[in-house]
């Protein structure tokens, strides 16, 4: 679920002018996955581009407190949300921790970095959610090492029903600043794309695993 539809496509906008976001239905991305895409996304530009790093903080910052009430940790997801992830904590003035794909194989073999007591209340940052899957990963490390998860807020989902199941059963609330449908519409608009290759995007969101293009 999207924060609000004016962040929604502001956030688009900003993003695919970065490129951020790439769109290319006719020569489609492989993801690491496996996965043929018409559509590549890589937040990690934001933090290039200060006018917008700090409009995504922002936003944020003022729509998590709003949505889930001001927490006691933000915590980042690595490596992707690490650095926005630490950019709301500032803003907010909270203390933040990140959480590892995995736990350490040496050291403390710690999965969660930086100072978490017991009970605290923390939102999840994210940069992107595709299945979930990883995002989840997080959420569950967290919890195990005590924290109650109020939410989780991500700059943008592809909008999978896969992801929506997984967050359901999970029993986490995600909110965006954008999604899928709100940049496919945008990108129409401004004319980044064709209503031809608008269908092919929306055909590949349906069953993104499957979806294939002869190039």
């Amino acid at each position: 679920m999207i924060f609000n539809k004016e962040t929604a496509e502001k956030t688009a906008e900003l993003l695919l002018q970065i490129n951020a976001i790439k769109l290319n239905p006719g020569n489609p991305f492989t993801w690491a996955s496996g996965w043929k895409s018409p559509i590549y996304c890589d937040n990690r530009l934001i933090l290039s581009f200060p006018a917008i790093r700090n409009y995504v903080r922002d936003e944020f910052a003022k729509n998590i407190e709003k949505q889930f009430g001001k927490p006691d940790v933000i915590a980042g997801v690595a490596t992707g949300a690490i650095g926005i992830g630490m950019l709301v904590a500032e803003s907010l003035g909270l203390p933040f921790v990140y959480v590892r794909p995995e736990a350490k194989k040496h050291g403390r073999l710690n999965q969660v970095e930086g100072f978490l007591q017991k009970g605290q209340n923390v939102v999840v940052v994210e940069d992107l959610i595709s299945t979930g899957n990883s995002s989840l990963i997080a959420v569950e490390a967290l919890r195990a090492a005590g924290a109650n998860i109020k939410g989780m807020a991500a700059i943008f989902t592809y909008g999978f029903d896969v992801a929506d199941q997984n967050f359901k059963d999970a029993n986490i609330d995600l909110f965006t600043l954008s999604n899928y449908t709100n940049l496919l519409n945008l990108a129409v608009a401004k004319k980044y794309i064709t209503e031809d290759e608008e269908q092919t995007l929306r055909e590949w969101n349906v069953s993104p695993s499957n979806w294939n293009i002869e190039v």
